[in-house]
């Protein structure tokens, strides 16, 4: 009977030392056992250091390093530290159900280089029009084609991938200009390369956010500079349903940050929108502003 393969577990940290002992209990919890768990800690200057110590599984390992907001810097550092076949990210205010890495390791019989799952998604304020659960599902060929025009599906944290796919792309990328868009960068990339993504329809994790970090990126900007360099493989009718979903990542986070002409300008050329869904949350955001001015101005 082959071994089942070594999983090695890749958890970037800066400052989450009251929140990365919830990540790592979740992986000690893990009914699958092949596993290590690679900390790489950004200098944090709270208690992260004495928090992942406070461990004592000798399957757990902290690294520290300086990666100069460049979150790829500490994955790339422990995509490359591993000593499994295959890479599953954490990040550090995430967590995983007790049955993750075994679901993911019975996928692994069928050939799959990328396997991803569902995540729910917990905030600690609620906010209008985000979705309380990360529901995913198996991306269509090409998967570059899908992953461009309909955006990133995956979320990181549920992400188990081969060592081997991510040394033949070079790791992630490391450009100040992707920071936070760094891991779809890594789908297009792999796609490219026609590798074999597997989805796996359950909630196998949990997708921390909190309402501090939430506004304070505009995604629309980081996709774009991204997607800039694959726009030779669409068509005019797939770079207009790409030129679409931006506007309304553009118009949704303008609307969260209260800058409402601006927002209006990017939401009314969503109205349209081949996505029933987006076109309704325009619609309803379109009618929230409306609204304001009225309430202002008499």
């Amino acid at each position: 009977m082959k071994e089942m393969p070594l999983i090695s577990v890749v958890i970037p940290s800066y400052n989450h030392g009251h929140l990365i002992g919830r990540a790592l209990q979740s992986i000690l919890d893990q009914n699958y056992e092949n596993w290590e768990a690679i900390v790489i800690d950004n200098h944090s200057l709270d208690q992260t250091e004495q928090v992942v110590q406070a461990f004592k599984d000798p399957r757990i390992k902290l690294l520290k390093i300086h990666n100069n907001g460049v979150i790829a810097v500490s994955r790339n550092i422990g995509i490359y530290e591993a000593k499994g076949e295959w890479i599953a990210f954490l990040d550090s205010d995430d967590w995983w159900t007790s049955n993750k890495l075994q679901e993911c390791v019975a996928y692994m019989m069928v050939c799959a280089d990328v396997i991803y799952h569902d995540l729910e998604i917990i905030r600690d304020k609620p906010l209008l029009f985000r979705a309380k659960k990360i529901k995913t599902r198996q991306l269509t060929e090409p998967t570059l084609i899908d992953l461009l025009v309909n955006g990133n599906v995956i979320a990181n944290s549920s992400v188990v991938v081969r060592k081997s796919v991510l040394i033949e792309i070079g790791g992630l990328n490391e450009d100040k200009e992707l920071v936070a868009c760094e891991d779809y960068d890594a789908w297009l990339r792999i796609a490219k390369r026609e590798k074999y993504f597997l989805h796996i329809p359950m909630k196998l994790g949990y997708y921390y956010l909190n309402s501090q970090g939430i506004s304070n990126k505009d995604m629309s900007i980081s996709e774009r500079n991204l997607i800039f360099d694959f726009l030779y493989y669409l068509d005019d009718s797939e770079r207009a349903k790409v030129e679409m979903r931006l506007n309304y990542t553009k118009g949704r986070f303008e609307f969260v940050n209260k800058r409402y002409a601006v927002a209006t300008q990017y939401l009314r050329l969503c109205v349209n929108h081949r996505n029933f869904l987006i076109r309704v949350k325009s619609l309803f955001m379109l009618g929230y502003i409306l609204l304001s001015r009225l309430n202002n101005d008499y």
